[in-house]
């Protein structure tokens, strides 16, 4: 069975619905689109690993918010326009209230979570100024050693960075 262009974009833009068209191609087409993996782009999110001396900052997330009581390094999503580094300082200076300096990209992954594929891109970070003391975001903050890390129970997009500084 041959398919249109225009019938097999219907098809990638509205996955499993046939607008119009019956018969033998509505039908093959609503099996072209059933069959095809029309998952939605990977959301992206960026996360700062603040080092201060020889501890790293880890968050839990709080109540009422998606992963509560799983930690994560502090960030957020990346809003059309922004860079990386632009975004992740803007998330900080929200959920954290204070300004950080932004070193070199350390990996990016993604990974499905709750429904959701995340393309998570993590960056070294140092403060500017003075540590934390509240979050809009997290109940909890720990500055913790590399080699601790993997003790906490890390939300999944965050786990191949808490791998990869743990040595696990």
């Amino acid at each position: 069975m041959t398919f249109t262009l225009q019938e097999v974009v219907v098809c990638a833009v509205i996955p499993g619905v046939i607008l119009g068209g019956t018969g033998a191609c509505g039908d093959g087409i609503r099996a072209l689109c059933d069959d095809a993996d029309m998952t939605a782009a990977p959301l992206d999110v960026v996360a700062a690993v603040i080092v201060d001396g020889d501890r790293i900052l880890a968050c839990r997330r709080r109540e009422g918010k998606a992963d509560a009581g799983r930690w994560e390094f502090p960030g957020g999503k990346v809003e059309p326009g922004e860079s990386p580094a632009e975004a992740l300082v803007r998330e900080v200076r929200e959920e954290l209230g204070i300004d950080i300096r932004i070193g070199e990209v350390l990996r990016t992954d993604v990974t499905d979570a709750a429904g959701r594929s995340i393309r998570l891109t993590c960056l070294a970070a140092t403060l500017s100024g003075e540590r934390p003391t509240d979050s809009t975001d997290h109940d909890r903050m720990e500055w913790v050693r590399p080699a601790e890390l993997s003790a906490l129970d890390w939300a999944e997009p965050d786990l191949p960075m808490v791998r990869e500084l743990s040595g696990g």
